[in-house]
């Protein structure tokens, strides 16, 4: 099978084709790059670890951010507007939102 000259082949090991699901990211930058941290949070838990961290360029995060954009405009056009959950039986300050779990944190 001929390979096209742009095509890269991208290996999946067992291993991180499992996934690690996170429900918190904290986003930070400095002058040269993006780090992305996952977090997964537990209800009633004081702390939480990183599960994963992401270092990338600032081309390659804003490239990532118009990825992001672009599938989640053909995710919504297939199953329709992705809106925020609101907690049940619970109002407050924000309207009875869940707060927004992309934290940005601003210069490393």
């Amino acid at each position: 099978m001929e390979t096209k000259q742009n095509e890269i082949k991208i290996e999946l090991t067992p291993e991180v084709a499992k996934g690690i699901y996170s429900n918190l990211a904290v986003i930070t930058h400095g002058p040269n790059e993006f780090f992305v941290d996952f977090i997964t949070m537990a209800p009633n838990m004081p702390q939480a670890k990183v599960q994963s961290r992401i270092i990338m360029s600032p081309e390659n995060a804003k490239n990532l951010l118009g990825a992001l954009m672009e599938n989640v405009k053909k995710y919504e056009a297939t199953f329709g507007e992705i809106r925020p959950k609101r907690p049940v039986n619970q109002g407050g300050g924000n309207g009875g939102e869940i707060p927004n779990p992309f934290i940005m944190g601003g210069k490393a």
